[in-house]
């Protein structure tokens, strides 16, 4: 399954340049790790880095003018850091599969002409088979809407450009003078919509698989905005796949999971009965008029509680695990503070559930997490943890938590990491 190896945001709000995990052009550092988790103190930005994964997939979906004015983010001059003249830049590593050459997609935003946000420039790029060092070719390069598009897989001549600034409109004019036999593979486009991203339009067509499969790893990203009182909602019967991101349909999932995987399903309750305090069974039963309800059963009492009447903590583990057990999981799951209306000692058996998952030999999701829970973090390896910080200038700052030595040798002592943050030995320096 696809992992994100890095990640850099710049000149969005607080992240005017961050910056977590391996990129093409910083080999040195390591690579994100199948769970990942961002400390720190309240407004230092988490929410803010998590709002970077949903921006970017409302982006795909809508368009980039859609997503700067969706989910309350106020429109693009609110989005971009403040002071700040250039584009909001994003740049996403990430491997197909394990033995995947290394992609690296490359967006830029800003205004146009009439003060609307557009995507300014846009880039695909990976180093061919052999090639271990130098810059990667591109197989995607858009500016202002025109570029160049390389088609099929791996073999043939990409785009070669020999520095980042590319003048493009230079590069397009010398591949016109060519002779198409020259470079068959590579072709000319202008997109009609320049607020839409490129890989939307070329990820639909069958003769851009590298384009396609990135597309649909970011449709496959699900953010979790899950609430309690939406999961306690009656929606229509109707088994659902998978749990949308509000968690509306919890029911529907367990209906599906009923149907379709009903074995594998009586297992998967008794594994989460057994993590969720005093309940020994979960089932669905339809009302008269087609909605549905979600029941569970407490060990104490003879009848079951409905959905509506068991608490905050209970629905949120219950969604959190019945999640993990999807049985085709999205390839990167990003929840924000998950420990919110949970007991303290559930934090560590949840940590130790996303990283099973994370890390399953049939290779489960990548886990982004966002926390400020030290009993959470106290199940964390300092390579899965990193710290956000803001600093004296307003912007925030991140640093790897293994990067101090003493933290490492304090760990290897046996001291749980969620103490040491308590105690004021992790900060971004």
């Amino acid at each position: 399954m696809a992992k994100i190896e890095g990640f850099r945001v710049s000149n969005f709000r607080s992240l005017k340049d961050i910056t977590i995990g391996k990129l093409w052009n910083i080999q040195q550092a390591k690579p994100l790790t199948p769970l990942t988790a961002v400390i720190g103190k309240n407004g230092v930005g988490k929410s803010t880095l998590f709002d970077t994964f949903g921006f970017l997939a409302d982006c795909l979906r809508n368009g980039v003018e859609e997503a700067c004015d969706s989910g309350g983010r106020g429109g693009f001059e609110n989005i971009r850091s403040q002071d700040q003249r250039g584009p909001v830049e994003f740049e996403v590593y990430y491997k197909q599969d394990g033995n995947a050459r290394p992609i690296t997609y490359e967006l830029s935003i800003n205004l146009d002409e009439s003060g609307r946000p557009y995507v300014q420039k846009e880039r695909l790029r990976q180093r061919r088979k052999g090639q271990s060092y130098g810059r990667p070719f591109s197989f995607l390069f858009l500016n202002e809407g025109k570029g160049v598009v390389w088609k099929g897989e791996a073999d043939g001549q990409q785009i070669d450009e020999e520095e980042d600034d590319l003048d493009l409109t230079n590069f397009l004019e010398q591949f016109r003078l060519k002779k198409a036999e020259e470079r068959p593979d590579t072709e000319v486009v202008e997109l009609e919509d320049r607020r839409r991203l490129g890989i939307a339009t070329l990820g639909a067509l069958k003769q851009h698989p590298r384009i396609s499969a990135f597309r649909q790893f970011i449709e496959g990203w699900y953010l979790s905005y899950f609430t309690p009182d939406a999961a306690r909602s009656l929606p229509l019967a109707g088994p659902q796949q998978h749990l949308n991101i509000h968690g509306d349909n919890l029911g529907n999932v367990v209906q599906f999971m009923e149907r379709d995987h009903g074995d594998r399903f009586k297992r998967i309750l008794d594994r989460i009965a057994q993590k969720i305090p005093g309940i020994n069974k979960i089932d669905t039963e339809r009302t008269l008029d087609g909605r549905l309800l979600l029941r569970f059963g407490d060990r104490g009492f003879k009848d079951p509680f409905f959905a509506q009447q068991m608490s905050d903590g209970t629905l949120k583990v219950f969604a959190y695990l019945l999640l993990l057990e999807d049985p085709t999981p999205p390839p990167f799951i990003c929840i924000e503070e998950p420990e919110n209306g949970l007991y303290h000692k559930l934090l560590e058996t949840l940590a130790l559930e996303f990283r099973e998952h994370a890390t399953g030999r049939k290779g489960g999701s990548q886990v982004f997490i966002t926390t400020h829970q030290p009993y959470f973090v106290d199940a964390l390896q300092p390579d899965e943890v990193w710290v956000l910080e803001k600093g004296d200038d307003g912007f925030s700052t991140i640093v790897r938590a293994n990067n101090d030595p003493v933290v490492q040798n304090m760990v290897s002592e046996g001291l749980p990491l969620g103490g040491l943050w308590y105690s004021d030995y992790l900060d971004a320096r």
